[in-house]
């Protein structure tokens, strides 16, 4: 059987500031490594702070799953990346964020999405 599932990279930039879209995205990461799917989630500008611990636990959202069981899904089955500008612009290095979590910039994301086969979605 082959694997029909196209790469998926999502950009987030929303945090606390706009809840509705910000889970948006995680739950669509999370329901695409649910389903198999080979699944980037980039955190950048106000999303840049759920790489740190306890930060997606601040999230609260009715009728919607917790953004730290989104998040560790997405950590168990795919990749989560900070952008490089973003964590500097906020202080955030290496040694404060969450286990799996890779800083990267602009390079690394371009790549991602200029694969042929990639499917790329902006939060």
């Amino acid at each position: 059987m082959t694997d029909t599932h196209r790469p998926l990279v999502i950009k987030t930039t929303s945090g606390l500031d706009r809840p509705e879209t910000t889970n948006q995205a995680f739950t669509v990461a999370a329901a695409a490594v649910a389903a198999g799917a080979e699944v980037s989630l980039w955190l950048a500008g106000e999303a840049s702070w759920f790489a740190l611990p306890g930060r997606a636990a601040e999230l609260e959202l009715e009728h919607a799953a917790p953004l730290p069981e989104l998040l560790e899904a997405v950590l168990a089955a795919g990749t989560v990346t900070l952008c490089t500008q973003c964590a500097a612009r906020r202080d955030i290095g290496p040694d404060d964020i969450l286990p799996g979590i890779r800083i990267a910039g602009a390079p690394v994301f371009v790549e991602e999405i200029l694969r042929p086969d990639a499917q790329a979605l902006m939060y």
